[in-house]
């Protein structure tokens, strides 16, 4: 399995000096900013400080301008609308983006999200009647991050009477019908780099302002006292959670959404934050929708009905909200316990059978379809190999599978592809259905295939280091010019820093079993505390010289923030 890398790639040291000169940030930052590909002041000043003023003219998206004025249509002429919006957090904020933003033009749609187990994903045959039956006579479909290859519901949804705008960001298999005004930069694209990488919810905002731009130049009172930035609380929720690269607009996005998440006057994301433990007084961060809000979102989706959520963003109602939010929260906890008999019952079929295998493959008779991927994630980690979580449903197999970097499961999986039902996704994740009497054959195959990959291929994982630093070059100036470059995600990744020659003086303490707390001083005997996670079975040596990788964090609680060195990888010093 794979060894660990540490891999530093030097920017370019004149535009770093640039930078550190004519933006007067430290000399990291300054090579953060040129590590990342940015070579001209006036783009690393917008990296630093983006601005909603300069986002794109939304109408240069292919067919945004046709969806605005059909929409707009509508409004003026009191239409009847239905949405229908995906189940996870993208989909979620989407449905009440458009729905908030539509009734400030008093036209209240009404909206569904798919049930996942009884409707399926996305834009299915079942979906659709459901939402056509919830607004009688509707003159309007508008389906959100779903929908691209739903071809033949999109006929059953015109030929209903039904115009059909579809807004969505998935890539596209097949051509709909003519007749549906599709919104999609991955389908149609004019060039536009920024708006390919755009999910459904910043799309939506592209869309809203393409309608307020529309009823301004109409003279509709009732846009001038619509203000966009206070929308982008969701949009920030739907593009971090989503994985989306946080380049260009979608950083715009995600960095002021995550200061208008922090003030924000929805009275149901208040109450969602306040119980799943969000402090907002030290503003919200990238894990917080990761690990608190999302998940929560995400479980009334998985485990029930995730309109619950649409509902609940736009409440305005105390009672209702926390009422609400606590729903949510037993829905995740509920996830979470289904999730850990899953991940039992899946290791105890491993470590019977498995345990000499380099590529894992379980069944579990009752697993639940919603949560195989969470436990294929949990699978892969733990054994650290390429895994596949299988559920049984009639006479099928279908679940997920999670793999470790350097293993390319879609390359691994290629070979058997003629004997699955169906079967997609990317290098690391992906979806698959097969017949229950293909299962045994899959899991043998599954094995060979990666140990064949293995021996193929160099298989290794890397560390990249972002910059070598001091321990004393790290102060307070050092951490607010760091914050600059937040939030951090896809393609703009925290930091990891190394630091040379440091000794640790005491032993480390191990708590909870598998991570450990250290301390370490400067050549000038300031103290830094650091957490080493899922560590504890590689503690440093103490009076020895090591080189160490770190990410540099602010551990909060309460009223009070300490910085804290987050422990990579340590290594003796050569």
């Amino acid at each position: 399995m794979p060894s660990t890398i540490w891999e530093y790639n030097p920017p370019p040291t004149e535009v770093a000096r640039k930078f550190h000169k004519q933006l007067r940030v430290n000399r990291v930052v300054a090579e953060l900013l040129a590590s990342r590909g940015i070579t001209s002041t006036d783009e690393a000043r917008d990296f630093l400080d983006p601005r909603l003023s300069e986002i794109a003219d939304p109408f240069h998206i292919p067919n945004l301008l046709q969806a605005a004025e059909r929409i707009c249509q509508a409004i003026d002429n009191r239409q009847r609308i239905v949405i229908c919006g995906d189940y996870d957090v993208d989909g979620v904020t989407s449905t009440a983006l458009l729905v908030a933003i539509l009734r400030k033009f008093e036209n209240y749609p009404s909206f569904i999200v798919p049930l996942r187990l009884e409707e399926g994903y996305g834009l299915t045959q079942k979906a659709a009647e459901r939402a056509l039956l919830e607004s009688p006579q509707p003159d309007l479909f508008i389906a959100l991050d779903c929908g691209t290859n739903s071809v033949d519901e999109a006929s059953f949804i015109l030929s209903s009477g039904c115009d059909l705008v579809i807004i969505d960001h998935h890539q596209s298999k097949t051509e709909l019908p003519s007749g549906v005004l599709l919104v999609n930069p991955h389908v149609f694209n004019n060039g536009d780099a920024s708006a390919v990488t755009l999910c459904t919810v910043g799309l939506v905002f592209k869309v809203a302002h393409g309608i307020l731009k529309l009823r301004r130049e109409m003279d509709d009172s009732r846009a001038f006292d619509i203000k966009l930035r206070n929308y982008l609380d969701l949009v920030s929720m739907g593009t971090l959670a989503d994985l989306v690269p946080l380049r260009r607009e979608n950083r715009t996005f995600a960095r002021i959404g995550l200061q208008e998440l922090a003030k924000t006057r929805r009275q149901g994301l208040r109450s969602l934050m306040q119980v799943s433990g969000v402090n907002t007084s030290h503003g919200v961060k990238p894990v917080d929708i990761s690990f608190k809000i999302g998940p929560r979102i995400n479980a009334s989706g998985r485990l029930a009905d995730a309109s619950v959520a649409v509902e609940l963003i736009l409440s305005e109602d105390p009672s209702y909200s926390m009422e609400t939010s606590l729903k949510l929260d037993s829905f995740n906890r509920e996830r979470q316990d289904i999730e850990k008999q899953m991940t039992d019952q899946a290791i105890a079929q491993i470590n019977e059978k498995q345990l000499d295998r380099c590529g894992l493959v379980v069944l579990g008779q009752d697993w639940h379809p919603g949560v195989v991927g969470i436990v294929a994630s949990r699978i892969s980690k733990a054994y650290n190999r390429p895994s596949i979580v299988l559920g049984k449903e009639g006479s099928m197999a279908k679940g997920s599978g999670r793999s470790i970097e350097g293993i390319n499961l879609v390359e691994v999986l290629s070979g058997f592809a003629e004997h699955l039902d169906s079967w997609g996704g990317h290098p690391m994740a992906i979806g698959i259905s097969m017949p229950l009497d293909k299962v045994e054959a899959f899991s043998e195959y599954f094995d060979q295939a990666v140990k064949d990959f293995i021996a193929s291929h160099e298989i290794h994982k890397t560390l990249n280091v972002q910059s070598w630093i001091g321990l004393e070059e790290i102060d307070t100036r050092f951490m607010d010019d760091l914050a600059r470059l937040e939030p951090f995600g896809q393609e703009n990744p925290e930091p990891v820093f190394g630091t040379r020659k440091v000794v640790f003086r005491k032993r480390p303490i191990i708590f909870k079993d598998h991570h450990f707390k250290f301390s370490l001083r400067d050549s000038n005997s300031r103290l830094f505390n650091g957490v080493a996670w899922k560590m504890a079975n590689r503690i440093p040596e103490i009076n020895t010289e090591l080189d160490i990788l770190y990410r540099l964090v602010w551990n909060s609680f309460g009223n009070r923030k300490l910085l804290q060195l987050e422990l990579a990888d340590w290594r003796p010093t050569r």
